[in-house]
């Protein structure tokens, strides 16, 4: 049996095409483009993002339990601060209970998703919609 050396060049090669898919498979990201309205058209769920940096949600299920809730306040932008891009929903007036803020996450093209999970599929995904 012969013995195949791989040396550093080629791991470094390697390296730098696996780099290259993921980078070409997630694309790049414009915040700026954020704000509007997304649905689920199977469950009625609906999340509008104001320009403002305000939000509103109805009918939606983020947290993987089983009611449906509305709630409001404000979001924010976080890429690539926590080594993950997400915008942060800071809900308020208690519109969660308990919980002060969801994390939703761009998944390509037009779509968000909440994943409380990240181990786990998303518990909602929503897609941009034309606005009234």
């Amino acid at each position: 049996m012969t013995s195949r050396r791989t040396g550093p060049g080629r791991l470094v090669a390697f390296l730098a095409a696996s780099v290259s898919l993921v980078a070409g498979c997630t694309g790049s990201f414009d915040p700026d483009e954020l704000p509007g309205v997304y649905r689920n058209d199977l469950t009625g769920a609906e999340l509008r993002l104001g320009s403002d940096g305000t939000f509103s949600a109805v009918d939606v299920v983020a947290d993987g339990s089983s009611r449906p809730s509305d709630f409001s306040g404000r979001w924010e932008w976080l890429g690539g601060r926590a080594g993950d891009d997400f915008v942060y929903l800071f809900v308020e007036g208690g519109g969660l209970g308990r919980t002060a803020g969801l994390q939703l996450y761009p998944s390509g093209g037009s779509t968000v998703e909440f994943r409380p999970d990240p181990d786990r599929p998303p518990s909602l995904e929503l897609t941009r919609v034309a606005e009234p």
